[in-house]
């Protein structure tokens, strides 16, 4: 088992009894690799990006205990010492372990975005986000402007949001 398979049963063990949640983070996990395998990102990046897809919401139970809440500052805000935690405990490098950390605490702060793992993890939360919360099309393009930077993020979102719907015969 890789050390990726072992963060994503990790966090589901962190999530038990939460699906949606688990759901989520996987479908997240999952468009990030897709996007960032096709972009032609370095092998390094691809696995920070991995991981970081994998505990980027990891804050939302502390919020949610800590304070009835789990909004996106709550998990920017919480999320980093969780990740870090579980990540030493799982024998990450020191180094991956800080690029994971500021990924997770900003992932819903697109003004910082920094560099193509960031961005792709962004576009690959907000690729789930959108079909979880059933967001609307003035929403969906509002969301496609103002974030979707990546060749391969914008043709899955036209994919999944833009396109009528044609079952085929």
């Amino acid at each position: 088992m890789t050390l990726l398979d072992r963060l994503a049963m990790e966090m589901i063990a962190y999530d038990k009894g939460d699906p949606k949640r688990i759901h989520h983070f996987l479908k997240v996990h999952d468009f990030a690799r897709l996007i960032g395998v096709a972009e032609g990102l370095e092998e390094k990046t691809l696995f920070r990006l991995e991981a970081a897809a994998y505990v980027h919401d990891i804050g939302i139970h502390e919020g949610e205990r800590r304070f009835g809440r789990n909004d996106g500052k709550i998990q920017e805000d919480l999320g980093p010492a969780e990740a870090e935690a579980m990540l030493e405990r799982l024998g990450f490098e020191a180094e991956d372990i800080r690029r994971i950390s500021w990924l997770v605490g900003h992932h819903h702060s697109y003004g910082s975005i920094d560099g193509p793992d960031a961005q792709i993890l962004a576009e690959a939360d907000m690729l789930v986000n959108q079909y979880e919360d059933g967001a609307d099309r003035k929403r969906n393009e509002a969301l496609y402007h103002r974030l979707y930077k990546t060749e391969t993020g914008k043709r899955l979102f036209e994919t999944l949001y833009f396109e009528e719907y044609a079952p085929h015969a």
